[in-house]
């Protein structure tokens, strides 16, 4: 018996070919257009990160770097880093004075307090060290770490942190991109022009003693602006970074410092003062929360790594002196 073959004429097998082929070439189409726009999409993300600044954010991402987002380890790691820095330079400079202690110690005094009277002799290489630390970090915080280091003019960078403190009192979003667009064009390195100019602002009596010591300075406030460009040009969009340095004879204030020496005198309760900040103080500027009325209060400040200190009696200084073994 028979069966019947299923069969399809030449013609329909045509027709059901080209219909597949259709529906084939349909299908690659599709896919074309889809990877033609990711790719547009992917160019237009690389163009939105590049405007808002986060461009760079993406590629350290990808090179399993992390953002630059700033955190607080990073930051205490860096500030240890350029902490040794300051300390083995002043340790240098005891170590081979291009001066006699007395005349640098003196130097010192008299330009970080404006008072050139004469001292009395005898001042000892732990004073004239930390004074010296004191100098370079008063520098480093009013100078760098508080200033938008974007040109190689003095005045063009006052005026652009001012810029950015009336754009973060403002909107602390458009501040962080702003800052972050800014920082993407900054100098690379700090000019030794603009850092001999500081110090013959700050310190015009001790840089003429320094000598050599003075070139070895500028050293020191170029890897200052390293760890200033780590901190302004992070991520953070609700709060920037500022810097602070208790001024020499001020009160100890346990929120703000830490003594890098025990002070039994002050644990007593008794009067003691600062005698030499060796380290800035680092704190994160918050937008203030809006009042009654829609005005905006105070800026919030949170200290993020206090400022390292040596108090008067631990130098064995001013009126509070006491002998070095209570420490």
């Amino acid at each position: 018996m028979a069966f019947p073959q299923d069969v399809v004429s030449a013609e329909q097998y045509r027709y059901a070919l080209t219909n597949f082929r259709i529906a084939h070439e349909k299908v690659e189409d599709q896919r074309k257009q889809l990877e033609e726009q990711e790719r547009q999409i992917g160019l237009l993300r690389a163009r939105i990160a590049l405007l808002d600044g986060t461009a760079g954010d993406q590629q350290n991402a990808r090179s399993k770097q992390g953002g630059s987002s700033v955190d607080d380890f990073s930051i205490k790691n860096a500030a240890s880093q350029l902490e040794r820095l300051i300390n083995r330079w002043a340790a240098d400079v005891v170590r081979s004075p291009p001066a006699s202690l007395d005349d640098i110690y003196a130097a010192a005094i008299g330009d970080i307090t404006g008072n050139d009277e004469p001292l009395p002799p005898g001042a000892s290489p732990m004073q004239v060290q930390n004074l010296l630390r004191h100098v370079i970090s008063d520098v480093i915080s009013s100078d760098i770490i508080n200033q938008l280091i974007v040109t190689n003019s003095s005045e063009a960078n006052i005026q652009l942190t001012h810029i950015h403190e009336h754009l973060f009192s403002r909107n602390p979003m458009v501040a962080c991109v702003w800052r972050r667009q800014t920082f993407s064009a900054a100098v690379e390195s700090y000019d030794k022009t603009m850092a001999q100019s500081i110090f013959k602002d700050h310190i015009p009596t001790l840089v003429g003693l320094l000598g050599p010591f003075a070139g070895a300075a500028v050293g020191i406030l170029e890897s200052a602006y390293s760890f200033s460009r780590m901190l302004h040009g992070g991520s953070s969009s609700d709060a920037f970074y500022r810097s602070f340095v208790p001024e020499v004879g001020s009160a100890l204030l346990p929120h703000h410092i830490e003594l890098i020496r025990r002070c039994l005198k002050s644990e007593r309760g008794e009067v003691d003062r600062v005698g030499a900040t060796v380290f800035p103080g680092l704190v994160k500027v918050t937008k203030g929360a809006t009042g009654p009325g829609g005005q905006s209060q105070d800026n919030g400040q949170i200290v993020v790594r206090r400022a390292q200190v040596l108090c008067e009696c631990a130098l064995n200084i001013g009126t509070g002196a006491a002998a070095p073994q209570e420490h």
